[in-house]
């Protein structure tokens, strides 16, 4: 787009995980926003993607739109139009569209051996919305996970805008396993994930235990399974955790640990999350893309 400017774009659109129209708003518009933080781009102006059954009506409408512009307001992003269509299960999301200095933007391939890995949510979304839906919790005894599923991915990438970042990823669908395990693939290495240092929402092991485990899991356990090492000793319930597919997720950076001190310093200044999950090494041959210590 001109000298050391990039145009990054990206598009994430989903089913409601609350009941509450406006916090499905926030938390879709807040993980389809992620993607450009993770590139550390700056988001620019969005289009609004919303299905919807009509018999929801103009009400509900209006306040899952409203909930995403809520979020685009706090990200300094545009809302310049979009798409609604008749469904018979509402959905919502944005096509996202921000811009990047080209010596700023990260990918998922830049780790390096002996990076520490940073990780800026806790993990366990799945487990905990799907307990919601099977009644063994109440959503209003979960306002840590939501609040934290709305919270933007802006601070980590503003925060570390003077320090060296080598790669970074949003946790997503594929939980924090199946991530780490695409950023040793594309950079060469191999990923090791201390479980014990790794956040969770409260009662995510507990849930886990009793076999409260969403579909996505099982997923992710067959596709990445075969590519990850997990040591004897690891807490009955964090394997499941760990593969937790997650709704607007935190960032896993990977920085030199000098880098990495002082962004949880100051992530801590604003009362931020921000944990050292683990490091970087060199590939093995043979041996796993990612090991998960106890």
């Amino acid at each position: 787009m001109g000298e050391n400017l990039g145009l990054v774009q990206s598009v994430d659109f989903f089913p409601p995980m609350v009941d509450d129209p406006f916090l499905f708003g926030q938390i879709a518009a807040a993980n389809s926003l992620s993607d450009i933080y993770a590139m550390g781009g700056r988001p620019s102006h969005a289009m609004n993607l919303l299905c919807i059954p009509s018999c929801l009506g103009v009400e509900v409408a209006g306040q899952i739109l409203a909930g995403g512009a809520d979020k685009c307001v706090e990200a300094g992003c545009t809302i310049a139009g979009g798409h609604t269509i008749n469904d018979d299960e509402p959905k919502y999301g944005l096509s996202v569209s921000g811009f990047v200095r080209l010596d700023r933007m990260l990918a998922n391939g830049g780790a390096r051996p002996g990076d520490v890995l940073l990780l800026t949510k806790p993990v366990g979304s799945g487990i905990i919305t799907t307990a919601i839906k099977g009644e063994l919790l109440e959503e209003a005894d979960a306002f840590a996970l939501f609040d934290s599923m709305r919270t933007l991915n802006e601070a980590p990438i503003r925060l570390a805008s003077d320090l060296e970042l080598h790669g970074c990823t949003d946790i997503t669908g594929f939980g924090l396993i199946g991530h780490a395990c695409e950023m040793a693939e594309a950079s060469g290495a191999q990923v090791v994930v201390e479980g014990h240092a790794v956040p969770l929402f409260d009662q995510v092991l507990e849930m886990a235990r009793l076999g409260i485990i969403p579909a996505g899991a099982y997923r992710n356990r067959d596709f990445f399974g075969p590519r990850v090492q997990i040591e004897e000793g690891l807490a009955g319930g964090l394997e499941d955790a760990l593969l937790d597919p997650q709704t607007s997720g935190g960032l896993l950076l990977a920085l030199p640990e000098r880098d990495a001190h002082e962004l949880m310093i100051r992530m801590e200044a604003e009362g931020r999350l921000c944990c050292r999950v683990g490091s970087v090494r060199a590939a093995q041959k043979g041996g796993p893309a990612v090991r998960v210590l106890p």
